[in-house]
């Protein structure tokens, strides 16, 4: 690590001008949560994993900013040459460097790397003491990486339209729309889960996230897709211009960007006018004089892109995909629950295999029943259940189900003190072994051709104690009251996330992430532009039938255990007596399906409305997973899921 700073230290000397600070975000050229390894620039330079993060070098200093879900984690990876900044508690990097650093310094970043919003916060905080932002020419991490992986050149295939529900055309005559609604003759989307969503393509550049590497263009008479060609066959070539789509290099995008600011990027494509269902006949020429805005999202356009742009011929708001994704269509929401049920059967088989040799390997008293463990002696060391091994086995069972392509993110598998890292990732080197006296948490997910999966369940082979008792039950409580609420018509997520809170403030206890995200079709497990939580973006979107949202309120206490409890909701109308204002109300359906443990509620905390919506909830897991186990295991989830009373 030290010799990777003192290079880059060295490089920061020698650029022009001189940069008195290197920032390195976490984020590729789209702005993407989960990066491909050859982007995994942040965690090359700082030795830190964790999702969300960025690293700011200066001549003799090193700190890494990140969020609430990963201190403990950032804590333990990072080396004594780095000072972790914990976002929410300490400066913002803006408001560091613009108090600690220079006037007149120079701060570096590579203009791909960066959103819009975040440059021009960066460029209003460092105006102060006439700071500057500087684009560096070229990425100075890559410069120093040695041994950085190579560019991911995995094919593009076609998503069907027995499971995306829309056709090309369809979305692209929608967004030709919204074009002109807003006077805009173009639109530059960077996104990658909004690129494959639109031109109904999939791939595998990033882990866990079934997308392309690749940027779009859409005009008013032309579509583009920008990718590395070598990823697109004959075949998928043929399919994708046959919904007028023109298939250009991946590198391209920044002259076509700048050809696009000059009105030039239609000129001599071959595509005819009219052929996009919008503009028929001697209007689109109309349209054109009078739409000459470029759409642009700052949220997730790369700096370098919007540079080439002319400010006073650009429309800065959020992308018309980000919404018009997250509203999912009939066919998408059957998909969706279809892959759930597919899904919690998976986890069912899982808690099954994984009770039976808790008590076989470790003389645990089980699932049903608590006891302390009973020290077996192993006979052989290969019997030795490891966080890993254990996730492993989970993986298994969902590979099984039928439109399997993989997991939707790295599974977190916790016993005891790790289950306190919000989003701890095992390693088997140094994963710890499961015990039958701890708490176990695994959040995990899988993405299925037909859905996205996302589910948390927490769980203890042995005795758990009062207070565990008690932190778990809060946790539940959250978690039904918030899937319980019904709520009017323009409700954001910010309004919600109290629900989930209230149980568990009533002893003094919060957690420090948000109580839920939007969850992709066939795509990311993260997906806006709507969320339930404490941050102030949650506001932004108001919640709206027919999109997914998870409920995943959570207790983590440092150094000793962690709870989370996870379910995929669907927003849809409710049926209420009334409707106050004409506004019409919303509620939640659960579309995920495994039981909580008994064993770990107190009953005596709960209402008789929570015991009730308890006990409907595990008969219709019986219900719904019932055919897909076999007889042994339906016997375990019938024992699991018996009716309760306080």
């Amino acid at each position: 690590m030290a010799e990777i700073l003192s290079a880059l230290r060295s490089l920061m000397a020698s650029h022009s001008p001189p940069l008195h600070a290197l920032v390195v975000p976490s984020e590729d050229y789209h702005q993407s949560e989960y990066v491909s390894d050859r982007d995994k620039r942040r965690e090359f330079v700082s030795g830190f994993t964790g999702s969300a993060g960025l690293a700011l070098i200066t001549k003799d200093e090193a700190r890494l900013w990140t969020d609430g879900r990963y201190f403990l984690q950032a804590m333990q990876q990072l080396s004594d040459q780095w000072q972790l900044m914990r976002i929410g508690e300490d400066p913002s990097v803006d408001s560091w460097i613009s108090d600690n650093l220079p006037r007149e310094a120079a701060i570096g970043v590579d203009p791909w790397c960066v959103s819009v919003d975040t440059a021009q916060r960066w460029e209003r905080a460092f105006a102060k003491n006439h700071q500057k932002l500087i684009q560096t020419s070229s990425n100075l991490v890559d410069e120093v990486w040695k041994n950085q992986p190579p560019a991911e050149t995995n094919p593009v295939i076609v998503h069907p339209l027995e499971f995306a529900g829309r056709s090309v055309a369809e979305k692209l005559k929608d967004l030709r729309e919204k074009l002109a609604i807003e006077k805009a003759c173009g639109i530059i989307i960077t996104a990658l889960d909004e690129v494959a969503w639109l031109y109904n393509i999939r791939g595998s550049d990033v882990s866990y996230c079934p997308v392309v590497h690749a940027f779009a263009i859409v005009t008013l008479n032309s579509a583009f897709l920008y990718v590395d060609k070598r990823k697109v066959s004959s075949k998928v070539s043929s399919s994708i211009q046959e919904n007028g789509i023109e298939v250009r290099e991946y590198s391209t995008v920044s002259s076509d960007v700048a050809l696009l600011a000059s009105n030039q990027l239609d000129k001599d494509t071959g595509l005819s006018s009219g052929q996009n269902g919008v503009c028929e006949s001697g209007t689109c020429e109309a349209e054109e004089k009078n739409n000459d805005l470029i759409w642009v999202d700052p949220a997730s356009c790369c700096y370098a892109l919007f540079s080439k742009l002319d400010a006073k011929k650009m429309l800065q708001q959020q992308s018309p995909l980000a919404l018009a994704k997250a509203l999912k269509n009939p066919v998408e929401l059957d998909g969706l629950r279809n892959a759930h049920i597919r899904d919690g059967a998976a986890v069912v088989q899982y808690l099954v295999w994984l009770d039976k040799q808790m008590q076989e390997i470790y003389g645990a008293s089980g699932y049903f029943l608590e006891g302390k463990g009973r020290s077996k002696k192993r006979s052989r060391e290969t019997m030795k259940l490891t966080e890993v091994t254990a996730s492993d086995k989970l993986e298994g069972f969902r590979a099984t189900k039928e439109h399997f392509r993989g997991l939707s993110f790295p599974t977190i598998s916790s016993v005891g003190p790790n289950a306190a890292v919000i989003h701890y990732s095992p390693q088997p080197e140094t994963c710890a072994e499961l015990d039958p006296d701890s708490i176990y948490l695994f959040d995990s997910g899988a993405q299925y051709l037909d859905g996205t999966t996302d589910i948390t369940r927490t769980v203890h082979f042995g005795k758990p104690s009062e207070h565990e008792k008690a932190c778990y039950t809060s946790v539940l409580k959250g978690h039904i009251a918030l899937g319980n609420a019904r709520f009017p018509n323009g409700t954001n997520g910010h309004a919600l996330d109290i629900l989930a809170r209230i149980p568990l403030w009533r002893y003094g206890l919060d957690y420090r992430h948000g109580t839920g995200h939007g969850i992709g079709s066939y795509l990311n497990v993260h997906e806006g532009p709507h969320l339930i939580s404490f941050r102030p973006q949650a506001r932004n979107v108001p919640l709206q039938a027919s999109m997914t949202v998870t409920d995943e309120p959570g207790y983590y206490e440092d150094g000793t255990f962690g709870i989370r409890l996870e379910n995929v909701l669907v927003i849809k109308e409710a049926d209420t007596e009334f409707n106050f204002g004409d506004k019409g109300y919303l509620s939640f359906e659960h579309i995920t399906w495994a039981p909580y443990q008994i064993k770990l509620i107190d009953l005596s905390l709960l209402t008789p409305e929570e015991i009730e919506w308890l006990n409907t909830y595990h008969s219709k897991c019986r219900e719904i997973l019932a055919p897909s186990m076999d007889k042994n295991e339906l016997d375990w989830l019938k024992k699991a899921t018996e009716p309760v009373s306080a």
